[in-house]
């Protein structure tokens, strides 16, 4: 095997086991994010940011 298969086959494998393990928790990370304590509070004014200038009168 040559150096570019043999790159390839270890970095196969990596993505089968660690990446698989990374995306999870990234997915589940993203999945509870917004119920954590105060996240109303930044989705609330995330929600409201498009409207900031009609209040200020601009």
């Amino acid at each position: 095997m040559n150096d570019g298969a043999q790159t390839y086959a270890l970095l196969r494998n990596f993505a089968d086991s660690w990446g698989l393990v990374g995306m999870l928790i990234s997915f589940t990370l993203a999945c509870v994010w917004p119920f954590l304590p105060g996240g109303r509070k930044t989705a609330d004014h995330a929600a409201n940011m498009i409207f900031e200038d009609d209040e200020n009168g601009q």
